[in-house]
């Protein structure tokens, strides 16, 4: 153990210093990270088509390409995936990341160059464990393992030498031989493909290990720990893993989880960190426990931009680089990476907390909104009021989405709420006046299209039965992995399909 702790502590002092030149030089550290990666694309095909070569300046940049969403690349990426080397990045790609699509009803194939899953991917692991040991210098977490909850993998219809999976079961089977002496279960195991079953396997194969820290989706890990209560009898995790001590978690906010996961995991020695990880890159760590916001990484081969919301419809949207956001607005992200993704809309929406240096909280989806009446509500507007009616009235979420009810006869419209509750509140009626009024309280246009019910109506709440959500994902072959409830949507199709799954159980 003391020479873990050397080690660490040697690594973690060698790597916080990376990270704080270019907390004091981001913009310097931007401009390398552009240069060199498309240095080394030119004689890509994207590269010649696009005149790599004659990139001097970010105003060549901005000039030469345009800014693209998944179904613009989708010509380049087919053509990676059936063989050809060097289209978007030099070498060949073997690695996609599958994406449920929460931006497109199809799935999308995110390249994984061995850069990305190098540089972007593993180094972001990495750091979020730096970041935990620079807060926690005397932790004893590796004296125990670490679980990962991860989705699965299998071969690529495209071909025989291309593989995808979920972004977690890619790693995972690219990681170093050494770094699974240190994880639970066997890969056998956490890439299989049968969500059902691996939960069973999962649980039956970690509780007698001794995890120290785990890793994972809040939703799906929440599935897997009620899981092994139910097996060993157990009152909380604690009781079966006594040296856990960390969750890491992404994918979805953690606020509609926090209290659930507060009554698993009761020990005050327990903490979290939150990761910023997507299949199109490793974004942000929250390196500052007292917050939450993010660090923005800022040397993981991603050179950065953003679309202020208000630009987003536009023909012509502003697209601002690194230097020029602004603390508090909402922007959308675009990236160009190492994986060969250039200027690439991946669909996140995030507003700064701090410039000096960069932090980031997530705020939602470019898609995933309400703004049938003009209210423009994200998912972060969401969460904050659901957090508030929770902590009020001491109720739990389990999941929720939220959609319109569209103005019909001369009726106002309304929000739509469907809720599973794990602690349903002692009074529904309080509790929606609660999440109304924080609704209004953080968005002027939500507090506007409400006011005297012109508009917009009260929310209704519909509480939806236990294991409803769950049968919907499985319905939609989106169990496990990176697969999660939608929580905002701009049409009713999600809503009524979750209503007509409730009225059916």
């Amino acid at each position: 153990m003391p020479i873990i702790n050397s080690f660490v502590s040697w690594i973690t002092t060698k790597r916080q210093y990376q990270i704080d030149f270019f907390r004091k030089y981001p913009v310097e550290v931007q401009q390398e990270t552009l240069a060199r990666i498309v240095k080394m694309a030119q004689l890509t095909v994207f590269g010649k088509e696009h005149g790599f070569k004659d990139i001097n300046s970010y105003s060549d940049f901005i000039n030469q390409i345009p800014i693209r969403d998944y179904d613009s690349f989708k010509f380049y990426i087919e053509k990676a995936l059936n063989g050809e080397d060097s289209v978007l990045f030099p070498g060949e790609v073997r690695w996609f990341a599958k994406s449920s699509g929460t931006t497109s009803a199809k799935s999308k194939y995110i390249p994984i160059t061995r850069e990305n899953m190098e540089e972007c991917h593993f180094r972001g692991g990495k750091d979020t464990i730096v970041a935990y040991f620079s807060n926690y210098p005397n932790s004893p977490l590796f004296k125990g393992k670490g679980l990962m909850i991860g989705g699965s993998h299998q071969i690529s219809n495209y071909n025989s030498d291309s593989y995808f999976g979920d972004l977690s079961a890619v790693l995972l089977q690219n990681m170093p031989f050494w770094t699974h002496i240190l994880r639970t279960p066997d890969l056998s195991i956490a890439l299989m493909d049968e969500w059902e079953e691996k939960i069973e396997m999962m649980a039956s194969a970690t509780i007698k290990e001794n995890v120290s820290n785990i890793a994972g989706v809040p939703s799906w890990t929440l599935v897997l720990m009620n899981r092994i209560l139910e097996k060993t009898g157990a009152s909380h995790i604690h009781e079966v893993w006594p040296k856990l001590e960390l969750f890491m978690h992404g994918g979805v906010s953690f606020e509609p989880y926090r209290q659930q996961f507060k009554k698993l995991f009761p020990s005050p020695s327990m903490h979290y960190l939150e990761t910023y990880n997507a299949s199109e890159g490793f974004f942000g760590i929250q390196d500052d426990p007292t917050k939450d916001d993010m660090l923005l990484m800022l040397d993981y081969g991603i050179f950065y931009e953003f679309i202020p919301m208000d630009e987003w419809e536009s023909d012509d949207p502003k697209v601002l680089p690194l230097e020029e956001v602004e603390i508090g607005e909402n922007y959308a992200i675009i990236i160009s990476t190492s994986a060969g993704l250039w200027r690439y809309k991946i669909g996140d929406t995030v507003k700064f907390t701090s410039i000096r240096p960069y932090k980031i909280k997530i705020t939602g989806r470019t898609k995933h909104f309400i703004n049938a009446f003009g209210e423009e509500v994200i998912i972060d507007n969401a969460d904050k009021a659901l957090q508030k009616a929770c902590q009020i009235t001491e109720a739990d979420v389990a999941e929720y989405t939220a959609a319109p009810v569209f103005m019909k006869d001369g009726e106002s419209g309304r929000h739509q709420w469907l809720i599973e509750f794990v602690n349903p509140p002692p009074n529904l009626e309080y509790f929606i006046e609660i999440l109304d009024n924080t609704l209004k309280a953080n968005n002027s246009d939500y507090e506007a299209k409400r006011y005297k019910d012109i508009a917009l109506h009260r929310p209704e709440v519909i509480v939806i039965k236990k294991g409803v959500f769950y049968k919907w994902l499985k319905a939609n072959n989106k169990l496990g992995g990176q697969h999660k409830i939608p929580r905002l949507s701009n049409n009713r199709d999600i809503v009524e399909e979750i209503l007509k799954l409730n009225k059916e159980c």
